[in-house]
């Protein structure tokens, strides 16, 4: 089911249509709207150039977003093999210690 949700960008009101909760995108509204305040109280920018700095902006936080859930998961994987590995040792010098324990006898 699609909301319909009223937001101010810019001064200006779209009316958005959504399948997300309407305070989700409130929140991404307010991001833009707040990026692009900054963008234009630094510059004289047309309200085109903000938005494409804008744009611009959040696609690169974006892609810098993508490729830290890459390394991490990269890291996690890592992470997941060494336990195996350890996990495997673990079970090997539990059957020694059993060997062992049992040859005293």
């Amino acid at each position: 089911m699609k909301n319909k949700v009223t937001v101010t960008v810019a001064g200006r009101n779209y009316i958005l249509s959504s399948a997300d909760n309407t305070a989700y995108v409130e929140k991404v509204a307010a991001y833009v709207d707040a990026q692009m305040a900054e963008l234009k109280g630094e510059s004289r920018a047309s309200a085109l150039d903000v938005a494409v700095m804008t744009a611009l902006n959040v696609a690169d936080n974006y892609y810098h977003a993508v490729a830290s859930n890459e390394d991490l998961r990269r890291q996690l994987k890592e992470a997941l093999d060494e336990k195996g590995k350890l996990d495997s040792q673990l079970s090997e010098a539990k059957r020694e210690i059993v060997r062992l324990q049992l040859g005293k006898k």
